[in-house]
């Protein structure tokens, strides 16, 4: 049971309007959105902030996040003791949710038990939607191994557990229908698949294709028989077409695009997750933080695409949402990505990737996105109006004096 909380003389941001409402009060309990009003709202036993107009809008969503991407070099990480990758997963939790991100779907590493010490207050983070380990064929996108005459027989187990792996090795029908089967049961929310080459990989140009199409018609119909779905992480326009026709819901990073495939996905439904901003980071600090030169030399391919990407996708009607994608030390730039969306996309189309579009692709509009009763009481008090500049929300959190989780206060820096 949390505290009541009546919000006054707030600004109200609806991702469904291009204009903030002003005068509103939000009522707070049982860890939802109880009542919202332009009239004055009373209440005996709730405690009371006026936040004498500033913004209070709906938590964000991040889509594409790697809770256990503790290194920009994630070869390197596979070899880390599991214990360590944990500890140091713990303050990038933290760091996401004093960003005003209350709820992220982890796309490949954080298993259940992560969800778990959240939920149980046993370490501070956002709403944890996760994907188990990513599937990825032998030499795909998942497979860290270094190029060499010969496979390792002392190198990490493909298949086994190792905290720092954000993929496992699995190849043919059976076998991947056999894998999406146990990450299930394991605890994972959806599933994520490698269904193109990639930038972090030491092996696979990112024009490669990942799995074959019966292979990824196995994997959706695991998914589908569990009541979730896949998420592919795709490059170019093929594989994104490939994907999308064996059933996949959501297309992460997706930068070469082309206006026929989006129409595909349009016409299938199929949402984008561009990840723009970690292509920044990669190209402006990747290197100094241990990202392997051949990663390095890959970005550049990407990069440029994926701002394009964004007006192809936006043109063909494609529903994108907020996706960050940021590895090590380049976690801190998460909220940089809208910067870079606001450069193309309206700062409204901006805002609602990270809240009403989030809250679809997760399978709860009613209860995401937001801030109208019956919805999680996920909140952010906003220095600043988002519509007109989105800068209040970069950086880390200095502009957010208050974020709520679920009713619960996690963050007050109010005066």
């Amino acid at each position: 049971m949390t505290d009541a909380v009546l919000f006054k003389n707030a600004s109200l941001l609806d991702p469904l309007r291009a204009e903030l409402l002003e005068g509103h009060d939000l009522l707070v309990e049982d860890g939802v959105v109880r009542e919202v009003s332009d009239k004055p709202l009373q209440s005996k036993t709730a405690r009371v902030i006026d936040l004498k107009g500033k913004t209070l809008m709906p938590g964000l969503i991040d889509l594409h996040v790697h809770v256990i991407a503790v290194e920009l070099n994630l070869s390197r990480q596979v070899h880390m003791p599991n214990v360590l990758i944990t500890l140091r997963s713990v303050p990038m939790l933290r760091g996401m949710l004093r960003r005003g991100f209350t709820t992220v779907r982890d796309a490949g590493g954080a298993g259940f038990a992560f969800k778990q010490a959240v939920e149980s207050g046993l370490a501070q983070g956002p709403r944890l939607f996760v994907s188990g380990r990513a599937l990825s064929q032998t030499g795909g996108h998942g497979d860290m191994r270094a190029r060499s005459d010969f496979l390792d027989p002392n190198a990490p187990c493909p298949t086994c557990v190792r905290v720092g792996a954000l993929a496992r090795v699995v190849d043919g029908v059976d076998a991947v229908r056999r894998a999406v089967r146990e990450e299930l049961q394991m605890g994972a929310d959806q599933i994520k698949i490698m269904a193109s080459g990639g930038v972090a990989s030491p092996t696979d140009p990112v024009g490669a294709f990942g799995y074959s199409e019966d292979e990824i018609r196995a994997i959706v119909e695991e998914a589908r028989a569990r009541g979730t779905y896949v998420l592919a992480h795709a490059y170019t326009a093929e594989a994104i077409a490939r994907a999308v026709r064996c059933g996949v819901r959501t297309i992460e990073h997706g930068n070469l695009v082309d206006a026929p495939t989006a129409a595909l996905m349009a016409q299938t439904g199929a949402y984008a997750v561009p990840t723009l901003v970690t292509y920044d980071a990669l190209a402006n600090e990747g290197e100094s933080f241990g990202l392997p030169k051949e990663s390095v030399a890959k970005v550049a391919d990407v990069r440029e695409a994926g701002l394009r990407s964004l007006e192809i996708y936006k043109a063909a009607g494609v529903k994108m949402g907020f996706g960050s994608d940021l590895l090590g030390e380049s976690q801190r730039l998460q909220s940089d990505g809208f910067r870079l969306r606001a450069g193309v996309l309206s700062r409204a189309e901006a805002i609602a990737s990270a809240t009403v579009i989030g809250a679809e692709v997760l399978g709860m509009p009613d209860r995401l996105g937001r801030l109208v009763p019956g919805a999680l009481a996920d909140l952010l008090v906003v220095d600043g109006n988002p519509l007109r500049d989105v800068s209040c929300l970069l950086g880390q959190g200095e502009r957010i004096p208050l974020v709520m989780k679920e009713g619960v206060i996690q963050f007050n820096e109010l005066a």
